[in-house]
C-alpha cells in the first residue's frame, strides 16, 4: 500500500518527508486551502510521484502547475469526466476526490472511465485537512474495480486499523493535517513511524 503526504509547502521538510519513506506527495494549488503552494518550495523529491491538488481549475493552470512542479497525478475536486478525460489525455495521471457517503458505487460512477484512481474523502466545504474522518465500513459500498484512495482525518496512530482493511481496491493512504506542527509542516518522525506499521 503506498502512502501520499498531503498539503507540503517546505524544501527542508519536503525532503524530511522524503527520508521518511512516502510514495507519494502533495502539493495544494487551491489559495483558499493553508496549505496552497504560491510558488515552487526550495526542494522538490527525487524519489515517488508528485500529485498536483486542484479544485475545479482551468485546464491552463493544471498545464502550467504540471510543467513547473513535474506533476505525474492531477487530484481534482469538484471537475466534470470531460475535464477528467483532457488531464488524461495529456498523459497525465488522474484521481478524482470524491466525499464519502454510504452508497461510493453511486458517486464513482460517472469517473469509472476517465480516472486512474479514486480518493474518499471526509465531506466537507473545504475539500480536504479537515482533520476529521469518517466511518471506513462504508468502504464496503464500494466493489468497483478502478483503485482507490483513503483519505480523511487519518491519525499517527491509525496504521494498525488500516492495515486491517480488507478491500482489494485499497491502493493508497492519504496522510495530511494529522500529522502536522503547522499547516503545510509535517512532523517527520510520526510519519515514518505510520508508514513503518503500515508496510511492516
Amino acid at each position: 500500500m503506498k502512502v501520499k503526504v498531503c498539503g507540503l509547502t517546505d524544501g527542508n521538510n519536503i525532503r524530511e518527508i522524503e527520508n521518511a519513506g512516502a510514495d507519494w506527495f502533495g502539493f495544494i494549488f487551491h489559495p483558499a486551502s493553508p496549505r496552497f503552494v504560491a510558488e515552487r518550495p526550495s526542494y522538490l523529491p527525487l524519489k515517488g510521484i508528485r500529485v498536483g491538488v486542484f479544485v475545479n481549475p482551468k485546464i491552463e493552470s493544471v498545464v502550467q502547475r504540471a510543467d513547473d512542479f513535474g506533476l505525474h497525478i492531477v487530484q481534482l475536486y469538484d471537475s466534470s469526466p470531460a475535464f477528467c478525460r483532457r488531464i488524461k489525455n495529456m498523459g497525465l495521471k488522474v484521481v478524482r476526490a470524491l466525499p464519502a457517503n454510504r452508497d461510493l458505487d453511486e458517486a464513482a460512477a460517472p469517473f469509472l472511465e476517465v480516472a486512474d484512481y479514486l480518493l474518499f474523502d471526509t465531506p466537507s466545504l473545504q475539500y480536504g485537512g479537515t482533520g476529521k474522518t469518517y466511518p471506513w465500513t462504508w468502504l464496503n459500498s464500494y466493489t468497483g474495480a478502478l483503485p482507490f484512495i483513503l483519505s480523511g482525518g487519518i491519525t499517527p496512530d491509525a496504521a494498525e486499523t488500516i492495515r486491517s482493511i480488507q478491500h482489494t481496491a485499497l491502493a493508497a493512504v492519504d496522510i495530511n493535517s494529522r500529522f502536522e506542527t503547522s499547516p503545510g509542516i509535517k512532523n517527520a518522525a510520526e510519519v515514518a513511524r505510520f508508514i513503518n506499521t503500515l508496510k511492516q
